[in-house]
Parts: structure tokens; sequence; C-alpha cells
């Protein structure tokens, strides 16, 4: 899999700390290549039952494991100042040199709106990620030649400062994007970009976009890193597989837009109306390892460097064992 890591998606959502810890390690030493964990403040429905914070995890996972570490994804715009979210980033970057990515997003309400603020619409949410993400970037180049640097904008401020601890190179930054104007502003100003399993006509378009905006300021798009999650339900039948993504995971029939509520029970409400057929051609919900592999390799052939893969079920080493075994072996650039 030359140029292709398949990396495990940890669900801080789903599992305690210490078992994301343990499931981390079971998957590295079964093929995968290194971590996305989740940064939630709360879980989308009840049932999933955790929400640790994430960079706690991250250093614990730096410590116990070898491969990639990343928050996939963190939002730098409301819980954090962006300053904040680049000194942990810049730290983590310290400690474990050349393994730790920062992938940011614009939040969701789910996880934002504890802080009590006005909850704006998408366009100023986005607006105020790259903001930040200017913010971060002037920390890290400006920290990296040892210089202070400040920063007035529309939705923060920044007094000079610098980050004291920075590693010899800065991490790279992924943007999460579902749309073609957040994709193509990321090919301009971030590292990469992030996205989840989607129809991949969309994702081509989001590819298309995002080159445009690298192209625009003089980048060359391929060689930025694509990176994907995918969620899946794998069990050892069919039946089982389709009830644990109607119970743990059933965010994941959800066919609108989910930033805007703010709580797990509401969330838990809505999915009383989550039906079976609502998972198709969002989640692969099956028992053959094939057809999972089929479609893993589907994105894999449109390009994506990295691609991060969560099983919603509880079963993690069971399926870590199986997937290490007959598919991630079977996947071919």
């Amino acid at each position: 899999m030359s140029n292709l890591t398949i990396g495990y998606a940890a669900m801080l959502e789903q599992f305690h700390p210490t078992d994301i810890i343990e499931y981390s390690q079971y998957a590295e030493e079964n093929g995968f290549s290194g971590v996305m964990a989740a940064d939630h403040f709360q879980p989308w429905v009840p049932q999933q039952g955790q929400s640790a914070f994430v960079w706690n995890v991250l250093s614990a996972l730096g410590e116990r494991t070898r491969g990639d570490i990343g928050p996939g994804v963190t939002a730098p715009t409301f819980r954090w100042h962006p300053a904040m979210v680049a000194q942990a980033s810049a730290t983590l970057a310290a400690m474990y040199p050349g393994r730790h990515w920062l992938g940011l997003g614009s939040g969701e309400a789910l996880n934002e709106h504890i802080m009590g603020q006005y909850w704006p619409e998408a366009p100023e949410r986005i607006n105020r990620m790259f903001e930040a993400i200017d913010i971060i970037k002037k920390l890290f180049n400006a920290s990296l030649a040892g210089k202070d640097v400040k920063h007035q904008g529309q939705f923060y401020k920044m007094e000079s400062t610098r980050l004291w601890t920075m590693p010899e190179v800065a991490p790279e930054i992924l943007v999460a994007t579902a749309g073609p104007v957040t994709a193509k502003r990321a090919g301009k100003h971030a590292d990469g970009l992030i996205t989840v399993g989607a129809p991949l006509e969309k994702i081509e378009m989001l590819f298309g976009k995002f080159a445009d905006g690298a192209r625009e300021v003089g980048r060359d798009p391929e060689a930025m890193p694509k990176v994907l999650q995918i969620h899946m339900s794998w069990a050892p039948t069919d039946e089982e597989a389709l009830r644990n993504a109607m119970v743990e995971w059933p965010n994941g029939g959800m066919k609108f837009p989910k930033a805007d509520i703010r709580s797990p029970f509401e969330f838990e409400q809505m999915a009383k109306l989550v039906r079976p057929e609502d998972f198709e051609g969002r989640m692969v919900i099956s028992s053959d390892p094939d057809k999972h592999r089929e479609h893993i390799q589907k994105f894999v052939d449109l390009g994506f460097d990295r691609i991060y893969l969560h099983n919603v079920g509880r079963n993690q080493k069971e399926w870590i064992d199986v997937f290490g075994r007959e598919v991630l072996p079977k996947l071919k650039r």
C-alpha cells in the first residue's frame, strides 16, 4: 500500500479513554497505521455513553503507540481560542516529532453550545474557522522564527505572543469539509483536507474545488494530503451488524444537517425515526469483510492518502482481528 495508510478512528463518544488506548494499541499491532481521535464534549446519543478530553487521550496514545495521532476534528472557534489549539498541537508535535497532525472543523452545537454564546449559521462558523487557521499559522510560523505575533480580526484578538514550546516542523493543518466553498478555501489556507464517506461524485467535486484553491495560490494539490474517515458496521452476522448500527450509531442514518442540534437527548428522540434503509449509501452494514473492502477500495482508487476506519459496534477487538487479517492487506493503491 505505497503512499496509503489505513488508521483506526477512535470514538471517544463510545468508549472509556483507557479502552480507547487499549483498542488503539491493538489496532496498531494488527496493521493499522495510526489514530484519529474524536473531539467531542458530548456523545451523539446517550447510548454511546462517553466523551473524554481528546488532548489527554492523544498524549497517552503518543506514549503507547508509534503511528500518527491527531484530532479528527477539533473546532478552534468557540470552546477554544485558536491560540490554545495552537499551543496544544505544538506541544504534542514537540513531544512526538513527525507523528501529529492537526484536524480542524467549524464546530457543532452539540459540543460548542456549552459556552452559552450565540450560535451562528454555517457561513459565519466557516469564516471563524478560517480566521482561527490564520492565527494558528501565524503562531506556528512566528514561533519557529523566534518572534512574537499578534492578531486583530473580525472574530478574534490576540496580543503579542509566541509559542515557547515548538517542534522543529509545525504540524500539518487538515481542514474538515463537506462543501465546495470550504473545500476551495481549504486548498488555499490549509495543508490538506479531511472528509467523511460520501457518494463518490461528491468526493470528486470536493477534490476538484480543493485543487482549484491550491493552484490559485501556487500550491500542488497532488502533494497535499487527502484524509477520509469511514463509518461502518461489521459483526459476525448481518443481523448483529444492523443492530449495532441502529443502537450504537443511529446518527449515521440521519440524512439531515446535525450542526445545530444541542443535546444527545434530542438526537435520541430523532434516532427513533431512523430506519435500516436510512443507512443505504451512507454506511456499509454487513458481516462480509469483502463488502467492506470493496467499499474502502473505491475511496483508495479515488485518491485518498490516509483512511481511518470506525466500526460502530462494541466489538472492536473482534473487528480489528478480522480487518487486520482480511481487509487491510488486500487494499491496493
